[in-house]
Formats: structure tokens, sequence, C-alpha cells
């Protein structure tokens, strides 16, 4: 235990490589100052490292007490029952405070407007609660701040929670964020004249933003500078920040976040110690209802996990990502150091095992949801979906590749996400992972065959020849099984690769079997309306009667009612017809609506870029005198399917 008394100020070690200027605290500095005046008991609490203990020692400079008491519990050893309140009563008596009452001695102290500093007092917290709460009532002039990682409960207490620095540029001024201002400050101290150039600021923002603007991870970084370049610095703390440490510095758990991490891991009990290790497999938000699958049993009952979720909440380890009384479930996300510890603890136990299958179940359920989503009409909630929880889908499938577990759930998962990987751009991402999980050894099965005709559509563009394999393979298995669905969507890819080929004749072919051999409604893959569309397209040039009427099928089939993106593709269908038939206006105002239809909350879908690229020719045609009665097709990719 460390203490100090002094005036307004308080005392500060010589030395103290922590007592380093206040950086990017304006706002919560004042905001302190004005709790403190207003109220007996203030508790600053948050997550390890950010910064409680340098903002107390910076706000007691200025109130209404005439003399602060400063006690600062280290930690060292095991707690003594009652250490904390002799300590706190010798400090404020300047006397040995007797073992038998305590508060006695305080009695008779003059009425002496005083502030009580409590510091890193979570070993002992039951205690110190108790001791804050006798306190005050005997001694009516008394003041207490408390730094600390979750409140201590008492009656008058007012709780003032302290975020991370802020990693966003303040608009229009300028100047760099508060998180990258303490990196500055601190290179400063670490490299004589450091001076960073436009790319060096770059990296260091990407750093800041990593590290979620912790203060003691960004200081810790920053003296990283001695040995790396700014430019490494990214790499070095996104794959395991706990690596960050320190020499020099004060208090032992701050010379690295593995040691601060592993500090708030020992006062938690086992129950918590349990959800934190098993919630650390997941990369981004969940719900409490996921907590409770991924980390329920092997000694935590479910009922427990909504409990222990709270209390990861209380010291910071957890952020809520939403406002309490909200109507959807509440979201959660965990501390990116506090995951990388937690899943180090996990790493090499029996729960890794359960906890990264419960993972894939998540992520295979999140799939079927989505892809339901998609094929009944609501294609933005299936994207903000996947987009939420795609970090937990790509370490989901990673796992499975490397370890060659859960795969056919791993297929089946990226098949639910089809729209995901082809429609919103993400086509190498998936060709790689669906390509890497089909060459592991499992026996043939219904999911195995849609991957396959999937890996043939997203090989399509690269490796024509292997999407011809792919093919195959997926058309013997359907064939055999009666799976009319895939057997169509097969014909639409061999449409793609015929059209890649510049044969339309079979383009049109193959794309008119898939739109009258897949089912209406059939989800995991593309609908009829969209190999209408496509059909449409691949007869443009020659046979441009039945080109419209594919396009209008397209537009009137009743899988469109439900697919914005094969209305979108119908629509352009028809605006080419159109400005095949030399009418640009026309062919720019379909355009025009198209785009205008799209969500602007989500990406561009695939198609897009050659539907602006027809609005843009066509307006420019549009406003030339006219020569001839007809016009030549735009430029470009905008004919080919995909």
């Amino acid at each position: 235990m460390r203490t100090s008394v002094g005036g307004p100020g308080g005392l500060v070690t010589p030395g103290d490589s922590e007592s380093g200027t206040l950086v990017g605290r304006d706002k919560d500095l004042a905001a302190l100052r004005a709790t403190m005046a207003g109220h007996r008991m203030v508790s600053v609490t948050g997550l390890a490292g950010v910064g409680k203990s340098r903002l107390c020692r910076a706000a007691v400079g200025v109130g209404p007490w005439q003399r602060v008491v400063r006690v600062r519990w280290t930690g060292r050893g095991p707690a003594v029952p009652g250490g904390l309140g002799r300590r706190v009563v010798e400090e404020l008596t300047g006397r040995p405070a007797s073992r038998t009452d305590l508060f006695a001695a305080v009695a008779d102290l003059p009425p002496l407007p005083t502030l009580l500093v409590l510091d890193d007092v979570d070993p002992v917290r039951l205690e110190c609660a108790g001791l804050v709460q006798r306190l005050l009532m005997a001694l009516p002039t008394l003041r207490v701040l408390v730094a600390c990682r979750r409140e201590l409960g008492v009656g008058e207490e007012r709780v003032f929670r302290l975020a991370p620095l802020d990693c966003r540029s303040p608009r229009d001024t300028g100047r760099p964020s508060a998180a990258v201002e303490l990196f500055l400050d601190r290179a400063r101290l670490a490299v004589a004249d450091f001076r960073p150039t436009e790319s060096d600021l770059r990296a260091i923002e990407e750093v800041c933003s990593v590290l979620e603007g912790v203060p003691l991870a960004v200081e810790l970084a920053a003296q990283q500078l001695g040995a790396h370049a700014p430019a490494d610095l990214p790499g070095l703390v996104t794959h395991n920040q706990c690596r960050l440490s320190a020499d020099g510095r004060s208090v032992p758990r701050h010379r690295s976040l593995r040691e601060a991490m592993a500090a708030e891991y020992l006062l938690c009990e086992e129950d918590v110690r349990a959800v934190w290790r098993r919630v650390g497999v997941l990369q981004g938000p969940f719900t409490e209802e996921t907590a409770v699958f991924v980390c329920a049993g092997g000694g935590v009952a479910a009922e427990q996990v909504p409990f222990c979720v709270a209390r990861l909440v209380s010291s910071g380890i957890l952020e809520r990502l939403d406002g309490p009384g909200g109507i959807s479930m509440p979201r959660y996300r965990m501390r990116r150091a506090a995951r990388d510890f937690g899943f180090e603890q996990l790493t090499g136990t029996k729960e890794f095992r359960v906890a990264a299958e419960r993972r894939m179940l998540h992520c295979r359920r999140t799939a079927a949801v989505a892809e339901n989503l998609w094929s009944t009409g609501c294609q933005r909630q299936a994207v903000e979906l996947v987009r939420e929880r795609q970090a937990d889908i790509q370490a989901a499938i990673r796992h499975a590749v490397a370890r060659q577990e859960h795969v056919e759930w791993a297929v089946e998962t990226m098949v639910g996400l089809w729209f995901w990987w082809m429609v919103y751009g993400h086509v190498e991402e998936g060709r790689r992972a669906l390509l890497r999980l089909l060459s592991l050894p499992a026996a043939d099965s219904p999911v195995r065959r849609e991957g396959w005709w999937l890996a043939a559509w997203m090989c399509a563009d690269r490796d024509p020849r292997r999407a011809g394999e792919l093919l195959a393979r997926a058309w013997r298995a359907a064939v055999l099984a009666g799976d009319d669905a895939t057997v169509g969507r097969v014909a639409y890819v061999h449409g793609v690769l015929a059209c890649h080929h510049h044969d339309v004749h079979s383009a049109a072919a193959h794309f008119r079997q898939a739109a009258d051999t897949i089912p209406a409604l059939a989800p995991g893959g593309p609908t009829p309306a969209v190999s209408l569309a496509a059909l449409a397209v691949a007869q443009l040039r020659s046979a441009p009667d039945d080109a419209r009427h594919s396009a209008r099928r397209a537009l009137t089939h009743p899988s469109v009612r439900t697919d914005a993106w094969a209305t979108m593709l119908a629509r352009h269908a028809q605006a080419l017809l159109d400005h095949h038939d030399g009418r640009p206006r026309r062919a720019a105002r379909r355009a025009r609506r198209a785009l205008e239809a799209l969500d602007p909350t989500l990406p561009d879908p695939r198609g897009t870029a050659a539907l602006r690229q027809l609005l843009s020719e066509a307006g420019e045609r549009a406003a030339r005198p006219r020569h001839g009665s007809l016009l030549p097709p735009p430029r470009g990719e905008a004919l080919r399917p995909r």
C-alpha cells in the first residue's frame, strides 16, 4: 500500500513515468470537478489502463477542500483484513490506529474540509465500501474520491465512468484526435525530436484506432518507437495487443497490457472468468442470447451468464453498444486487449474446442437467418446482419480450414451467405476460403454439391477451367439427387462462362434453362428472375424482340417481388434494350430509376457500376443530334452477366 498526504494537489513521486501530462481529457476533467463539487462521494470507474488515477490526481487541484489525503492500494501480497481501514485512519489522524475501534480515532478530528482519495482499491472493494460509508457518516466535512474499476455500491456514491480517448479527429480543426495527441506526446519522450511525416501520422491514427483509444495501450505503443518505425506499429498491435510492454513504469501491472488484463482477471470470480475466456472467441458484437449459447456449461449455468456479462460490462471489459431501454436486444463487444487475453487463457484448454464449435454453430445459424431474410425480401436486414457478424464468420471459417473441423458446417455457412460473396463484392475472399474447404476430405453431401456450384461461380472470372470442373461435379451430384435448384444454378454459371467466351447463343440457352429449372422461391442462390435478366442481355444483339420479352418476364416473375437485386438487373436489361433501340433518354430514365431504388445504407450491389456506365453514356448520347436509327451498345463490360 502506498499513501501520500499533501496540499490540494497531493504528492506525486518524482520520476514516476505514469505522472506525465494529462492529454485529451479537458472535458472529462471539467466534468469530474463539477461532479465532485456537487457530491460527497464520487467513484471514477473504467477499464484497466483508461487513466482513472491520472485524472483523479489532476482533479484534486481545485475544490472546496483544504486538505487532501491520498491512499493507494498497490495490490502486492494478500489483503490483510482491516488493513485499508487502519491505513486510512492513520493518514487522517496522523497517528497509529487502534485495532479495537478505528472510528473512535476520527471522531475528534477538527471539522476541516478534507478530500480522501482512494486509488486502486478493487482488491479490497468490499472493505472499502463499508469503510467509506462509515467515514461519510462520522465526518460531515469529508469528501471521498475513489479510482476503481467497478463502483463500490455505496448509497451516496456518484459514478463517473471514464471512457477511452476519442480516436476521431475533430471536424474542421486540423487537429489530431485526443488519442493521437497522447501518442505524439509520449513518442517525444521515447524518441528525441520525433517529427512524424504524413504517412507516419496515418499509421499512428490506425494504431490508436486498433488500440481503441485506451491511454495505457497508446502509451505502450508510443514507447515502441525506439525499436520500430511508425509504419510497423499497426501490424504489431493488430494481432495480439497483450504483447505491448515497456519498462520503467512504477505500477507493475501497467508494464504491459497482459499484466493489466491479468490483474483484472484475478479480481473476477471463477464463473466470470469462464465467461470472459469463452466470449473471447467472438470477434464482433454479440447479444446476451449469443453469450449464453457460447458460454453456458462446464460449471457455468445458463442463468449465470447474464449476471457475468453485467459484471464484465461494469468493469469495462465488455462495452455495451446501445443504450439501455431500447426495443431491440442489447448488444455487447469485448475490448480488443481483453479479448486477446481471454483467448490466450482459452487456447490449449478443453473449453477451447467447445467454444470454437459453438461459435461455428452460431455462424451457421446467422447464415441461415440471413439467407431467409434475403429470400423473403428483407435484403437490407440480411446484409446488415452479415456485416455485423462478419468478423466471427471469418474467424470460424479460418478455424475450420486450419483445424479441419466443422468443415461441412463451414461450407453450409458459406453457401447460405452466397449473396454476401457474389452480390456485395467479397468474391475473392469467398473463393479462397470455399476452395480450401472443398479440398478437405469429406463425404459427398447436399451442402457440398451446393458448395461446388458456388465455388464455380466464384472462379468464373479468374479460372474458367476450374469452374467447369466444379460444375461437372455439382451437376452429376444434383442430377442423382433430383435437385432442380442446383441443376438450374449450374446452368446459370455455364451461361456466365459462355458470356466470357462471347458465345451469346450458348449463354442464352443456359440462362433459359436456369430460369425454367430453378424453383421460384428456392433459397440458396440467384432466383429465376436473375437468370431471365441475364437471358435478356444475352439476346440483346441477336434477338432483340426475344430480349424484350425476357426482360418483361424478369420484371413480372414471382421471385422478383422479394428480390431488389433481381429487380435492378431486370431494369438494367430494359435500359440496355432502350439504348440499343436508339432511345437514350428513355434508357437514362430507366437506369436512373434503378439506381435511385437502391438502398443507400448498403454497399453497391454487383452490376451497379455497369448501370452507372450506361447512365453516363446514355446521357451523353441523348445530348447529341441523332444520326441514324440505332445507337451502339455501351462500351466495356456492361453486356456481360456475372
